[in-house]
């Protein structure tokens, strides 16, 4: 009987090693600030993890445009770690909200990228209160061969939030106030 249940752990811990090891590469977004402030500007790093021989990628990405307008996008540093790349920051469509064919590749004949990283950064101005589905399309992932990658594409939702005044600004109030009754009482009648 204890051989049984020994065997059985066994098999249990293997069979969750080899999930974890063959599971699908992942790619998350990841917003600096988060959550971001009306006003001001969003970075969005388009992060992969766990991926083997990457040669080439392609994706697109949909934004909520009445919150999020697209200032920027340029290339991540991840795939470049294997050799020269061609990369093309697609076509940004502001009032549709979306940015259709981001694409990057390797160059010649190499080896792809292993492991994790930034496959690119897509820089917003942040323009109302709300929240913002991201979410992928038309996603593509290559390896050497040309071979398709499966990817785990993993959007997410991304919240605004008005901007705060800062304690200063509370505080220079308070005092303009204060010299303004003062002023005043000076006055003759």
């Amino acid at each position: 009987m204890m051989l049984k249940k020994k065997n059985i752990a066994a098999a249990l811990l293997l069979g969750a090693l080899a999930s974890q090891a063959w599971a699908d590469p992942a790619v998350t977004l990841v917003a600096q600030p988060d959550p971001a402030v009306v006003g001001t500007n969003l970075s969005l790093d388009v992060l992969i993890s766990g991926i083997s021989d990457l040669y080439a990628y392609q994706f697109s990405l949909n934004f909520n445009p009445a919150i999020l307008q697209v200032t920027g996008v340029s290339e991540g540093a991840f795939l470049g770690t294997a050799g020269n790349t061609f990369a093309d920051a697609g076509v940004i469509d502001n009032a549709a909200g979306q940015i259709s064919f981001l694409n990057n590749t390797l160059i010649g004949n190499v080896a792809g990228a292993n492991g994790s990283g930034v496959l690119a950064r897509i820089n917003f101005s942040v323009n109302s209160v709300g929240s913002s589905a991201l979410s992928f399309a038309d996603a593509l992932f290559l390896n050497s061969n040309l071979g398709d990658i499966t990817v785990q594409l993993n959007g997410r939702t991304l919240d605004t939030v008005a901007a705060v005044p800062e304690p200063s600004t509370y505080l220079m109030l308070a005092a303009g106030l204060a010299g303004l009754v003062a002023w005043r009482r000076r006055q003759p009648a």
